[in-house]
């Protein structure tokens, strides 16, 4: 069985804009600060590391207290959801997200694939970035967030615990699929030996994520077959 972890923004869906002015309006809320966010890359981090370095580069004193970047994320979910809730917002799927993931149904239903998050969204966000997008959370049987870690290289090994606590199976190595836009999500499975699937629908081109040794590269995932030939191969 294949554990098959989907990064959120820029990987199944993006929200042009949304999370970053929710964590704008939220620093600005808890710290007086924004740091200079305007300049600052969103991708492939996770929440509280964004709140963390946004922080230390402001030079605030509380970069550091757990404490306080807690609370940037918890005012950061109340503003996404406003932003979210916006007549203006546009939240869209990437290319072949839907027939991709209707593609993995008989799949799961076969056991051949549990199929999951692995995002640097705090838990309650990544809800309603895939709400705003038509997907339901509840789809993602399992996930690991950015509220389980700020560092993204701890997620794989969530999920893969709680793959196994729903399973009874134990998932390591190739057995580990992580799907994403970013050279962070290529690496953040190699602590677990865990295969990474790349996509250029985010900021990063197709030769970037090739450099960053993803096994497989795609510029969309609009090539179902092609797709879940890599996913298990």
């Amino acid at each position: 069985m294949k554990l098959v972890l989907f990064d959120i923004d820029g990987t199944l869906l993006w929200t042009d804009g949304a999370g970053r002015r929710a964590i704008h309006r939220a620093l600005l809320d808890e710290a007086g600060t924004a740091g200079p966010i305007e300049r600052y890359r969103f991708d492939g981090k996770t929440d509280p590391q964004i709140v963390r370095e946004l922080l230390s580069l402001a030079g605030h004193p509380a970069a550091e207290d757990v404490s306080r970047i807690d609370a940037v994320c918890r005012r950061y979910v109340e503003h996404l959801r406003s932003e979210l809730a916006s007549p203006a917002q546009t939240t869209k799927l990437m290319p072949g997200t839907r027939e991709l993931l209707a593609a993995l149904e008989p799949h799961e239903v076969g056991q051949r694939a549990l199929v999951g998050l692995l995002t640097g969204n705090v838990a309650p966000g990544a809800a309603l970035k895939l709400r705003s997008a038509g997907l339901d959370p509840a789809r993602f049987r399992v996930g690991a967030y950015g509220s389980d870690s700020a560092r993204r290289a701890d997620l794989p090994a969530v999920a893969a615990q709680r793959a196994a606590a729903l399973t009874s199976r134990r998932f390591a190595g190739a057995d580990v699929v992580v799907i994403g836009d970013t050279p962070d999500d290529v690496a953040c499975g190699r602590p677990i030996g865990a295969r990474s699937v790349a996509v250029a629908t985010g900021s990063y081109d197709v030769a970037a994520l090739r450099a960053a040794g993803a096994a497989h590269v795609f510029a969309t995932l609009a090539d179902t077959a092609a797709v879940l030939d890599a996913i298990f191969t």
